[in-house]
């Protein structure tokens, strides 16, 4: 008995080293965590219990055979972020490259089933050089198997990629398919073909940073959500997030205790709008005075800044925000911005998460890049995901809100909820001036007659109580009293239910 347990206790040292004490010194020197570190530091302190610790390769081509490490280059299990179970994969770069065999893949589909079986999440850390080459075709069905998880998952329990390493080729789509990602500066990268393929094909020079490095996809492409400057920040980021969400999509978010006072009233907020019309300021501001001790967790912060996405608390309870922001293309809605918004709000009605919509936006971007990219189709994203999501609705309407803008911003026509306006709100087909110049064009050449007209359009139509005298906004509030309301507009709508009609599923316009 004792030779046996003396075995157990060494195959358990061995496969703990992974790749062996080099590699692992040189997975360091390139100021990256070994797999088992990253799990360490993501769970909660001895909570991970690992499968297939000793599970190999079975490929007997290009003297693979002699080369069967156990655990096959990644580490499997569940364990607890802050109690809370989920399941997570780490692929261990110091064992054939991180390379996806059979049997990896296995291991990876194996979690994703108990993750939907038990209703937990699934974060995955990738770093892995690709599928294996000496296994050809059975490496490629591995990876499929991976993809289909990944979209039998997708709406059923949280998905969570960190890219920790290179991520390239048919990898790069299981990450994809995920509801995060994240990444690590100047050790990560993701792209479908490498820098040498694109320019043998392109003719284009390229770096691995340039093309699929972590500034390209959080500020260029938007594929990631977010980047960190090294694996412990963006792990304790991880973290922060989880706490936010369901573990699955029949749970409702964690509540979690609250130290902030649901009447706390902001007086600086009833100044925060400027008196010019055209001069910007800071949403992030009124977010941040609204959320439960002033915390917000920023989603794609470094793309499309015209628009906010992210998660607060009230009362102890996780909101998903989204904000025109008017420091950034004076927060009109684009290309870009309505993608971005879409995806988050999709993302919080699969998980019943309540959504808050701060409103100033003055219309869509014009023009033939705009036109000629679909911003039709782009923007309609946005209005159809508003108008599926069944999830608590609430609004508040700052400032602008301009034609078609202010319909597919979570409007009351989207069957918003509750849509409140501040005094300073203006809700029209357009702006004062653009409007006074189609409607009296005549009057073109007499500048104080236009300047009189200007001014009248301005006190009957630029400002919230039109709007509110049909219904459409179910109360003007004070600025400084927005938490307050907001708080109870979600307390109220705590038990909400409405079904949409019985279909397969949506056709939304991708």
């Amino acid at each position: 008995m004792t030779d046996i347990l003396q075995e157990l206790d060494q195959r358990r040292k061995a496969a703990r080293l992974g790749g062996g004490a080099k590699r692992i010194e040189a997975q360091h020197a390139k100021g990256k965590l070994t797999a088992r570190e990253r799990i360490e530091l993501l769970l909660d302190e001895d909570s991970f219990e690992e499968f297939d610790t000793f599970v190999t390769h079975r490929c007997i081509d290009f003297g693979m055979e002699e080369n069967r490490p156990a655990g096959d280059g990644v580490v499997t299990g569940w364990g607890t972020i802050n109690g809370r179970q989920v399941y997570v994969f780490s692929q261990d770069f110091t064992v054939l490259g991180g390379s996806v065999s059979a049997t990896h893949a296995a291991k990876i589909c194996k979690i994703m089933d108990m993750a939907m079986q038990n209703g937990a999440p699934v974060i995955g850390i990738n770093d892995s050089g690709g599928a294996r080459i000496q296994e050809g075709v059975d490496s490629l069905a591995g990876y499929g198997e991976v993809f289909q998880r990944n979209i039998m998952a997708s709406g059923v329990v949280p998905q969570i990629s960190l890219i920790m390493g290179p991520c390239a080729g048919g990898a790069v789509y299981s990450p994809a398919m995920t509801d995060f990602i994240f990444m690590v500066k100047d050790s990560s990268y993701m792209f479908v073909t490498g820098p040498d393929v694109v320019k043998t094909v392109t003719n284009e020079h390229v770096t691995a940073e340039e093309l699929g490095g972590a500034s390209t996809h959080t500020r260029k492409s938007s594929v990631a959500d977010g980047a960190f400057d090294n694996d412990v920040e963006a792990l304790a980021e991880v973290r922060r997030l989880v706490d936010f969400l369901p573990l699955n999509n029949r749970q409702k978010p964690p509540v979690r205790p609250f130290f902030d006072d649901v009447d706390r009233i902001e007086d600086s907020l009833d100044t925060l709008v400027p008196a010019n019309p055209n001069q910007p300021y800071d949403m992030k501001e009124l977010i941040l005075k609204i959320a439960d001790e002033g915390d917000f967790y920023e989603i794609q912060e470094d793309f499309a800044g015209n628009i906010i996405t992210g998660f607060i608390r009230l009362e102890g309870q996780s909101v998903g925000v989204v904000a025109n922001q008017p420091m950034v293309l004076a927060g009109v809605l684009d290309i870009d911005s309505a993608r971005k918004a879409a995806r988050f709000v999709r993302f919080c009605d699969a998980f019943e998460i309540p959504i808050l919509t701060l409103v100033d936006v003055p219309g869509f971007l014009p023009g033939t890049g705009q036109e000629y990219r679909g911003v039709i189709k782009h923007g309609a994203k946005l209005l159809f995901a508003y108008g599926e999501a069944t999830v608590p609705k609430v609004t508040v309407i700052t400032r602008k809100a301009y034609g078609g803008a202010y319909v597919v911003m979570a409007s009351k026509h989207l069957q918003a909820d509750i849509n409140y306006a501040w005094p300073t709100s203006e809700i029209a087909v357009m702006g004062a001036k653009g409007a006074t110049e189609i409607l009296y064009r005549s009057e073109l050449d007499n500048p104080e007659k236009i300047a009189r007209r200007t001014a009248d359009y301005e006190e009957r139509f630029a400002n919230p109580f039109v709007a509110a005298e049909r219904g459409f906004i179910d109360e003007v509030i004070q600025p400084r009293s927005t938490r307050r309301r907001v708080c109870k507009a979600f307390a109220a709508l705590r038990s909400k239910q409405t079904q949409m009609p019985w279909k397969k599923h949506d056709n939304i316009p991708l």
